[in-house]
């Protein structure tokens, strides 16, 4: 299976999302109220936008790029 670029981005992106959400809810940089209404719509984010992304990667039946 092959990953084009701009794919690759958007994977790395969103898991980033993600990432940064988690870590938000566990820091003490942000208030309490602060830091659960970041990590929480980070961690959105990175979820809704991981799964389309992950099964569309998953279900391609063709190359990504075809061979020279």
């Amino acid at each position: 299976m092959k990953v084009t670029v701009p794919e690759l981005a958007l994977i790395a992106g969103t898991r980033g999302m993600l990432g940064a959400g988690i870590g938000l809810l566990v820091a003490n940089r942000l208030s309490e109220d602060q830091r659960r209404i970041a990590g929480r719509v980070l961690l959105a984010i990175g979820a809704m936008t991981t799964i389309p992304l992950a099964l569309q990667v998953f279900r391609r039946t063709e190359p990504a790029m075809s061979p020279p």
